[in-house]
């Protein structure tokens, strides 16, 4: 399994964090773990199955705890982390970082930050952002699109009519994450997000016209940087001789990163309104989670009949 990593800085920047250690060079240091830990046994020296790839935090109580031992048994505490190569040592709170623990810092080049927030808040905030930014991912290609919110995922061979559906979606009202290559996510055992890679983020490629600057074309409400994946609508050639689903009693599923997302095949003909299938694929999968089911009401009706006239 491939391991990711997240520069520090880069977290740095996106949490707001003040850098105490600025000579500490940030250039090839990572984070490749997602959790976060609160060093409270290990202050008392207890290290056994400390895992040292994980953000070290301080919060009032670990610097209280230090506040009441001497200041060099204060600093041989944060010493004994810092020698274990821990990826970097965040206070929160806003509690004065102590000047023998960004000596520390230099020394063993580890950065010290702070941030005001509280300590919860940010080891939550932390998580949840370490979640994505670390998580498994694949990249496909296809149309990723916001429709009701619900996030479409357009898929079928090349030059089959993803991106105009996604243009005219957007037109409608609808917002796009990305065409041509999607990145997925998989943040949670139930969520994958889909978002664009950075060089073709907003755009849109047009057969014979080239590529589209959504953003600027149609404004800032007509794009999403990131969507959860709930549902995958697969374009295809109509084929006669194939049988497509016309009740939609049984749910299909395409599966991605291990985790199973709805799916329906869709064939093509000339004439047919793209982005008003999708529109109603979108708003009656919608309806689904909130428990009504079209198709098994249709269901209910016919067996309702059927039982009437076995009675007469």
């Amino acid at each position: 399994m491939a391991v990711y990593s997240v520069e520090i800085q880069k977290m740095i920047h996106h949490m707001d964090l003040t850098n105490c250690t600025p000579q500490v060079d940030l250039s090839n240091l990572k984070i490749t773990h997602t959790d976060v830990n609160r060093p409270a046994l290990q202050l008392t020296g207890f290290f056994e199955y400390f895992d040292n790839e994980r953000i070290q935090v301080i919060g009032h109580v670990e610097n209280l705890y230090m506040h009441q031992t001497s200041e060099d048994e204060g600093a041989e505490m944060i010493r004994q982390l810092l020698e274990r190569h821990i990826p970097c040592l965040v206070y929160c709170r806003g509690i004065e970082v102590p000047d023998r623990v960004i000596e520390l810092g230099i020394e063993y080049n580890t950065p010290v930050l702070s941030t005001p927030r509280s300590t919860s808040s940010f080891i939550s905030e932390v998580t949840r952002w370490l979640h994505v930014q670390l998580a498994p991912r694949i990249s496909i290609h296809g149309v990723l699109v916001n429709v009701y919110g619900e996030g479409v995922l357009i898929t079928g061979e090349s030059g089959i009519g993803k991106s105009e559906a996604a243009l005219e979606l957007i037109k409608r009202g609808h917002r796009l994450v990305s065409d041509d290559i999607v990145e997925l996510r998989r943040v949670s055992a139930v969520t994958v997000i889909g978002m664009a890679p950075d060089v073709t983020r907003h755009l849109i490629e047009l057969r014979g016209i080239g590529i589209v600057d959504v953003k600027s074309l149609y404004g800032v409400a007509s794009v999403l940087n990131s969507q959860s994946l709930d549902l995958v609508i697969n374009l295809s050639e109509y084929d006669r001789d194939v049988e497509y689903d016309r009740l939609g009693l049984e749910e299909r599923y395409t599966e991605y990163l291990g985790i199973k997302v709805p799916s329906h095949n869709i064939p093509i003909r000339p004439g047919r309104n793209l982005a008003i299938i999708v529109e109603s694929a979108a708003i009656n999968h919608r309806q689904k989670k909130l428990g009504y089911n079209a198709a098994e009401e249709l269901y209910r009706r016919v067996t309702h009949n059927l039982q009437s006239l076995d009675l007469e």
